[in-house]
């Protein structure tokens, strides 16, 4: 976070073991601090209204209101809502594609490493996606196959430039922006631009959404890489 600012989190999870484990691992890190814990999504999304945590951590699969519902109470119900990582224990959980359409910025497993783990809730309080191009994209991509819903139109696409395309794509196959300044030969400061305008001309809330839109648009087709 900027300036040194603590960012502080919720966890949430039905078993008490498991937010003991987080609790321990985050609050390790002196700059984070975990202002609250749900062991229900209800609970949860009420406990983000009450702590305004920057991150909250959900358990996919929780009594009373699962991860899914509670990630689209949140992302939609709060003006400033926090970024969401989505807790799961299998890397193909069919809900993890339905929670990031719902507006989760990425997720992790519960057998997570401790510095990953770390890692995560830092990348994605600074506003980022937590995008694993050998996990998150091929999660996308199998249910974007097996979805019954119609592609969006896609009009938006309309409104980005070629270079703002080719950045939209890099995105898709899970680049960091350091790696699409490599690609693209840009400068750090001048890819963030393009990353900030690409979000902003699609209507997105971050770059996991943004990958969506990619394979519902017709941008990327499941199993085919982009052409950048």
């Amino acid at each position: 976070m900027p300036g040194g600012q603590v960012t502080r989190v919720l966890i949430a999870d039905d078993q008490a073991l498991v937010r003991a484990g987080f609790r321990r691992i985050l609050e390790s890190d002196g700059q984070i601090e975990v202002v609250a814990e749900a062991a229900n999504g209800l609970e949860a999304v009420a406990a983000v209204a009450r702590a305004s945590p920057d991150v909250a951590i959900l358990d996919v699969r929780m009594p009373q209101l699962d991860g899914i519902e509670a990630t689209r109470r949140i992302v939609g119900d709060l003006e400033d809502s926090p970024r969401v990582l989505i807790l799961t224990t299998y890397s193909s959980d069919e809900y993890v594609y339905e929670a990031l359409r719902a507006g989760a910025s990425g997720f992790v497993l519960k057998d997570v490493a401790p510095d990953e783990l770390l890692n995560a809730v830092m990348v994605v309080a600074e506003g980022e996606a937590l995008l694993d191009a050998a996990v998150t994209r091929s999660v996308v991509e199998e249910f974007v196959r097996r979805s019954p819903q119609a592609p969006s139109s896609g009009a938006e696409l309309d409104e980005l430039t070629e270079r703002e395309l080719e950045v939209l794509k890099l995105i898709t196959l899970g680049q960091s922006n350091a790696e699409i300044a490599g690609t693209l030969v840009l400068s750090p400061a001048t890819v963030k631009t393009h990353v900030a305008h690409v979000l902003m001309k699609l209507g997105v809330r971050d770059r996991a959404q943004a990958v969506i839109y990619s394979y519902e648009s017709g941008l990327v087709r499941p199993g085919q890489p982009p052409d950048v």
